[in-house]
């Protein structure tokens, strides 16, 4: 694992660390964004997500690249998304669950790896 990451949690609400975890990346209305250095959290930012709204397949992967994510953790994604993240070079982790600040906990500890389209993701539709 690098020296630093920045980490993007899908979130339901604006609470940092405290905030639950979203069950779907894109049609979340807060992403939490943590900056971890040697395995220490240094910043974290709530950041809304402004596809929130209106979202459609791409546009949410192409935006947390925009924020200079490394990893994207969330309850679940689509296989098209998770397509997406790869070929930005961005790691993902499904089945998140709890608060983002354990979910990131977990991540580091290698206690959450891996993605399996649709877990988590609740709606039905895996192509996103």
């Amino acid at each position: 694992m690098a020296d630093k990451l920045r980490i993007a949690v899908a979130a339901e609400a604006d609470r940092g660390l405290d905030a639950p975890v979203s069950a779907h990346f894109g049609r979340c209305p807060w992403y939490v964004i943590c900056e971890v250095e040697d395995g220490r959290t240094v910043a974290v930012e709530n950041l809304a997500n402004p596809h929130f709204q209106a979202h459609r397949p791409g546009e949410v992967p192409r935006f947390i690249k925009e924020q200079g994510v490394d990893v994207m953790l969330s309850g679940g994604m689509g296989r098209r998304a998770l397509e997406l993240f790869a070929s930005f070079g961005i790691a993902v982790a499904t089945g998140a669950a709890g608060t983002a600040g354990r979910t990131i906990e977990a991540y580091l500890a290698g206690r959450l790896h891996g993605d399996d389209p649709c877990a988590g993701h609740g709606h039905g539709d895996c192509d996103h």
